[in-house]
């Protein structure tokens, strides 16, 4: 199966570029950086941390489209006239970002054509890559997803250790549900026949995923048969509960 886990993104070289046109900012962990409906201007580039995208889908319950990592952007919707932000935006720990305002980001493309077309490419990489989230969403099982978005929680170094495996504790455990847009208990089951599998090492409360040997899995096609086989319309109700 084939499946898209992450993309180049913008480099200390494209962020020294920006920051002159930018407004640079510090939000400690937890921080609402804005909030769903409100209303919308320019574009965001994380520099230091990690910025949650969230939306409310009920009480108590989310989902997490995208996870801006350093040298990735969000708010993007900002671009458009008129616009109102799709998500909430949360820094997940102590973060810092660059922001361009639209008329900032103009300037930045009629000054310096040459390197707009990083971050012009960028936004374009994340939007093939949020795209791509959807056909997971409404085409693959609960395993497949969750794998998919394992693996590029590794390759933007999330949570991963210094040997490169993700540790997953009990404060990330909810994240990644909602990242996999499927209930606690569906990941529990997976993790649990991962575990038994051998791919994931359980440490008391907290769970240690080897990155590689999923990608394995992921491509060997060996998944659950039974969820793979659900049609789309049930995936896509198990995802809002």
């Amino acid at each position: 199966m084939e499946t898209s886990v992450g993309f180049a993104r913008l480099g200390d070289a494209e962020l020294e570029n920006l920051a002159p046109y930018a407004a640079r900012a510090s939000w400690p962990a937890g921080f609402v950086v804005y909030q769903r409906a409100t209303a919308a201007d320019g574009l965001f580039i994380v520099g230091r941390g990690r910025i949650v995208l969230r939306s409310r889908v009920r009480a108590g319950r989310g989902f997490v489209p995208w996870i801006a990592s350093p040298g990735e952007t969000f708010g993007s919707e900002g671009l458009s006239q008129a616009s109102r932000y799709a998500t909430d935006a949360r820094a997940d720990e102590e973060s810092e970002t660059l922001f361009l305002s639209s008329a900032r980001f103009r300037a930045f493309v009629r000054e310096q054509p040459q390197h707009s077309l990083s971050l012009i490419n960028q936004l374009m990489a994340e939007r093939a890559a949020l795209l791509d989230k959807l056909r997971e969403l409404t085409t693959l099982s609960v395993e497949q997803r969750l794998i998919s978005t394992l693996l590029r929680l590794a390759s933007t170094n999330t949570f991963t250790r210094d040997d490169g495996r993700i540790e997953l504790c009990t404060s990330r455990y909810r994240l990644l549900c909602e990242l996999v847009g499927a209930t606690r208990e569906s990941v529990s089951l997976v993790l649990g026949r991962l575990t038994s599998d051998g791919f994931v090492e359980r440490i008391g409360t907290t769970l240690i995923v080897s990155p590689g040997l999923l990608a394995d899995r992921l491509e060997s096609g060996t998944l659950d048969a039974e969820l793979a086989l659900l049609p789309v319309s049930d995936a896509q109700e198990q995802a809002l509960h």
